[in-house]
């Protein structure tokens, strides 16, 4: 236990000397941008499918898992009743989506590379944003995963209330969100094993950034619900900000995900040079024959 609080201290004092603190505001500040041209563009292109409000639903229903009720509230009247008619509209904000999201690869990625103490040369200039928009898709897939799993869960816990026994419905559902809940764990690890994998140039394989994934994982859950239990809680929140409380509490709700996921980098980084060195240490002399066991020649 003495061993881990130490790691732990170590990485916070570590993440502290690399400057997490701007670069996670870097990559939240691109995430706002990135967020609702996004969501505008998703909603439309769902609106327009026949079942499209049931899904559009059930992206409300994703964001209330996670998001505090202000944010909620702002998403809903901003994007969710609000569609774009034109194409040419739709293809600009899905443009600024991309850049913006760009620009939130980009800033994890320096954060990535101060974790692993690498240079500032490991990439070139076209390379490095190559790389980032790489990693756009690489994490949508899971997340796209996880967003179904929690949508048609959903429908599926409804199913399970109109049909369940009244004795068995309450077991039953409780298991359910067990499997669903480690469902969506299980793609956050996945999605954040990928970011650090492919998002950080060194050599070591997959197993070794799953420390730090598993870590940022559980540290953004209970993070985000902390949050979300303040913003609702607290009426000086929205008594400092007034109206633009709703956007200030998106954009910290941002700066803790970015930062959650820049200390598992440095967690990564920590264990990876204390695995280097244990390879750089010299191996030791090889024992001293017994004596007797070769006996001299006369």
């Amino acid at each position: 236990m003495t061993g881990t609080l130490q790691r732990i201290r170590e990485a916070v004092l570590q993440a502290l000397a690399h400057d997490v603190i701007n670069t996670a505001k870097a990559a939240a500040y691109s995430s706002m941008l990135m967020l609702f041209p996004a969501l505008l563009v998703i909603t439309t292109l769902v609106a327009q499918v026949e079942t499209g409000g049931r899904m559009l639903g059930g992206l409300r229903f994703i964001f209330d898992q996670f998001l505090p009720a202000d944010i909620l509230y702002l998403l809903q009247s901003a994007v969710f009743e609000h569609h774009l008619r034109s194409v040419q509209v739709i293809l600009s904000a899905a443009s600024l989506s991309l850049f913006a999201a760009l620009g939130v690869m980009l800033s994890l990625m320096e954060g990535f590379r101060r974790a692993y103490r690498l240079p500032g040369d490991q990439w070139g200039f076209w390379a490095r944003r190559a790389r980032a928009l790489l990693l756009v898709p690489i994490v949508l897939v899971p997340l796209s995963i996880a967003s179904l799993v929690i949508v048609f869960g959903h429908q599926i816990e409804l199913w399970m209330i109109e049909t369940a026994g009244h004795d068995l419905r309450h077991i039953v559902l409780f298991f359910w969100r067990m499997v669903r809940w480690s469902i969506t764990m299980a793609c956050s690890v996945t999605v954040l094993t990928a970011l650090y994998h492919f998002g950080t140039r060194r050599t070591e394989g997959w197993v070794g950034v799953l420390p730090g994934a598993i870590a940022a994982t559980i540290v953004w859950f209970p993070a985000t619900l902390a949050f979300g239990w303040y913003v609702t809680g607290d009426e000086n929140y929205s008594r400092f900000y007034g109206s633009f409380a709703a956007g200030i509490a998106t954009l910290v709700w941002l700066y803790i995900s970015s930062f959650t996921v820049l200390m598992g980098a440095e967690l990564n980084g920590m264990f990876y040079r204390e695995r280097q060195q244990l390879r750089a240490a010299p191996e030791p002399a090889p024992a001293l024959a017994a004596e007797g066991s070769h006996p001299a020649r006369r």
